[in-house]
């Protein structure tokens, strides 16, 4: 059995005991999450939203909140000495799928 939730603005594909990057939530390492945006649930039945299926969540326990590796970013024209060098680590939530609940 599979969902899709949605996110931070993105569209995630999850199952149960699967780790997942997402955009950074306000939520401690250890504690529970409950996602009530799922857009399909898929398996046996195939279920789709209009946009959200009403009553079906998915449950994430939260293993850490973190920073990505750090992209830079360097922009430069030649010939007229401008340089600059900017770099920025996007801030995430790891968290592991543990139940699908469609009601």
């Amino acid at each position: 059995m599979y969902a899709i939730i949605e996110t931070g603005g993105k569209q995630v594909r999850v199952e149960e005991g699967q780790d997942i990057f997402v955009e950074l939530l306000n939520v401690e390492a250890d504690q529970e999450y409950t996602f009530d945006k799922v857009m399909m649930i898929g398996g046996d039945k195939t279920k789709i939203g209009t946009p959200y299926i009403k009553g079906a969540t998915v449950t994430a326990k939260v293993v850490k909140n973190g920073k990505a590796k750090k992209v830079v970013v360097y922009k430069y024209k030649p010939k007229k000495d401008y340089h600059r060098k900017q770099g920025h680590r996007q801030p995430y939530t790891k968290l592991t799928i543990e139940k699908i609940n469609l009601k």
